[in-house]
């Protein structure tokens, strides 16, 4: 049985990212990695519209021609998006020689790590992955997830994450700063729009959270989830 993998946010900003091609494939992963403010260069002799508009906004950095080993320089991750399997291999066994992370397009033996299926809402990021096995199925359950999660989400957890910094600053290390983040984690969802959600405010006098049965704009459910 193969070892478990290791599920990780990677933060790409700034990073140079190399992907060689330049077709629907690759247009799909280089989407995935502008939207982490990666630094990408495309190596492609050819390429869609699409990235040829990318690299035209200087969103990324085209270089017209085959890929040649020396494109791997400087590299923090890599992608083969070829339509040519022995090109993709090579791109492979070029980035391990450099203990390069690569990702080699639907080749799970000739991956580092896969791409994952992912539900978005604000800073809730929820990925799915099959380990290369089904693809399909990943976002099968990507949209079953998307269905069930309440698109005011992502404002709930931006109030959460606000108390959560104001309980750190507050409260040393302590039991009590633990019911209290566990508290807070279950709070309730606010369902108005101008929601202030007071109720998730922790009160420094009596050094309790304040979660209350009922409050106006605030809902007990369970946080998110669509009835």
């Amino acid at each position: 049985m193969p070892p478990s993998l290791l599920p990780v946010f990677i933060k790409l900003a700034n990073r140079p990212c190399l992907v060689v091609g330049a077709g629907t494939v690759a247009a799909s992963k280089i989407a995935a990695l502008l939207e982490s403010d990666a630094l990408i260069t495309v190596v492609a002799p050819t390429a869609n519209p699409e990235i040829k508009q990318l690299a035209a906004e200087g969103k990324l950095r085209w270089l017209p021609r085959e890929f040649h080993p020396h494109d791997l320089g400087g590299i923090f991750l890599a992608i083969a998006a070829t339509s040519d399997a022995a090109v993709n291999r090579a791109v492979f066994l070029e980035s391990q020689s450099r203990s390069i992370l690569c990702n080699s397009v639907d080749d799970p033996p000739h991956c580092d790590f896969y791409f994952s299926a992912v539900v978005r809402r604000g800073d809730l990021q929820i990925a799915i992955s099959t380990s290369g096995e089904s693809p399909a199925v990943a976002q099968r359950f990507r949209q079953e997830i998307e269905e069930c999660l309440d698109d005011r989400i992502a404002d709930w957890l931006q109030l959460v994450g606000d108390a959560r910094r104001e309980i750190m600053a507050k409260h040393p290390p302590s039991e009590e700063r633990k019911r209290l983040l566990h508290l807070l984690a279950y709070s309730e969802f606010c369902e108005a729009v101008n929601c202030q959600a007071p109720a998730l405010r922790p009160a420094s006098s009596t050094r309790h959270l304040h979660l209350p049965e009922s409050h106006p704009g605030v809902h007990a459910q369970n946080v998110g989830v669509k009835k």
